[in-house]
């Protein structure tokens, strides 16, 4: 016993396995073992190194973004002339990433709570047994008293009086000059992985240049200052078309950087996207086009509370910021490397499939191949009292003979069956 311990420690410290490889010399084999191995060297060299740049490591920022907007709109009804600034057509005012620019309103002026008659098509009656009062419709302006209006064969609701009239849009919209208004985006990023800070006011943008620069994709491509209507158009959209009933746009600030070179030329790519729908298709074939909310002023008249209502239908803007940089790294490197180097495994499998079951001689090099051990024919020898030596001189022999190089083929032994007993 031991022995045998001593024997097992002493194997496992002092011998060194390693596969027995057999050289097959077959023009159409080796032909199929290279292509697969160029096949594969291609993929890690193309695609994991050069195109997926397995080489580095990579990192995602973290970011702010603020708005501003600049412009003054006119609008004229009924000799109502009215200016509107920021304040009054950017939703909210805070400058976030996300906000609505109104182009068109309908409003609803000096609407007080009380009694009247439904706006016709909303719930239309034809006496008091079609309006149930205390009841709502979803689409409806308040709550039905149980009363039909014969002048408008409408249900009498208790709201707002009078309910809004929202049927006609204005059309051409009521702030065409939304067009010419600007916008101004500052974003900043960090990169922690790598530790490096970012901003899109990068390098030789400076207030002189802002204060008279406009972005355009290949004359100022950095300028953080963008025109409303060069944004709409950029999107694949008509301003006029997307300014009458409302919709929405996506800016997407792309931050792309390889940090193998210098940080200055990480820089800023800006594009755009309508959210609204697809350009091609025509409004007949869209359903709930548009964007559009509602908010309210209220106010005090003889001592009786009253609002204005307002219908917005605007442009809402989402300043977007997606960011991916890299730099080189040894883990990623080798990872690669040693993922490629197993790849190349797949052309000895192939290869093996083709010389143990397609090709004609396939019985041969299955024989060249394997080494088999008959168990049984040893177990019967040591039942008997043979030694190894007495009942396998095949074996012995073949041995003697590799070591005096006496035989004719060094892998003659491959095929044979090691314990053979031989006939006496």
């Amino acid at each position: 016993m031991k022995n045998q311990i001593t024997n097992a420690i002493s194997d496992f410290f002092f011998e060194y396995e390693t596969p027995r490889q057999v050289l097959v010399r077959n023009r159409r084999v080796g032909v199929v073992c290279r292509i697969i191995q160029l096949v594969v060297l291609a993929y890690i060299i193309g695609w994991v190194f050069i195109y997926e740049k397995g080489y580095q490591s990579t990192d995602i920022a973290v970011g702010s973004v603020f708005t501003k907007m600049k412009g003054v709109g006119y609008t004229s009804i009924n000799g109502s002339e009215r200016v509107w600034d920021v304040a009054d057509y950017v939703f909210p005012s805070q400058g976030d990433a996300s906000f609505v620019v109104m182009t068109n309103y309908i409003i609803t002026e000096g609407q007080q709570m009380g009694k009247c008659p439904e706006l016709h098509g909303k719930h239309n009656c034809s006496s008091n047994a079609d309006c149930e009062g205390g009841s709502f419709k979803r689409t409806g302006h308040g709550q039905m008293t149980g009363e039909c209006v014969d002048e408008t064969k409408t249900c009498q609701v208790l709201a707002w009086c009078p309910v809004e009239d929202d049927l006609v849009i204005p059309d051409p919209p009521m702030l065409m000059s939304a067009e010419n208004y600007t916008l101004f985006i500052k974003n900043s990023v960090t990169f922690p992985l790598f530790g490096v800070s970012r901003s899109n006011l990068v390098e030789g943008i400076d207030a002189g240049y802002i204060r008279k620069c406009l972005y355009h994709p290949e004359n100022a491509p950095l300028c953080p200052i963008f025109r409303l209507g060069d944004i709409v158009k950029l999107s694949g959209f008509n301003f006029e078309t997307i300014a009458t009933v409302g919709g929405a746009i996506g800016v997407v600030v792309d931050w792309t950087c390889n940090f193998d070179v210098a940080v200055t030329h990480c820089k800023p790519k800006y594009t755009f996207h309508g959210l609204y729908g697809n350009p091609a298709e025509t409004d007949k074939v869209r359903a709930s086009v548009g964007y559009n909310f509602r908010y309210a002023q209220h106010y005090m008249e003889d001592r009786i509370p009253k609002r204005t209502l307002f219908k917005v239908f605007g442009i809402r803007f989402d300043i977007i910021v997606q960011s991916l940089a890299r730099k080189f790294d040894i883990i990623p490197t080798l990872t690669a490397i040693g993922s490629g180097v197993g790849i190349f495994g797949v052309a000895t499998v192939v290869c093996d499939l083709v010389l143990l079951y397609l090709l004609p001689k396939r019985a041969f090099y299955k024989n060249m191949k394997f080494k088999y051990t008959d168990t049984h024919a040893q177990q019967d020898s040591e039942w008997l009292g043979l030694e190894t030596s007495d009942c396998c001189p095949f074996d012995a022999n073949a041995r003697q003979g590799q070591g005096t190089g006496q035989t004719d083929d060094p892998d003659s032994e491959a095929g044979s069956t090691e314990t053979e007993v031989p006939k006496k």
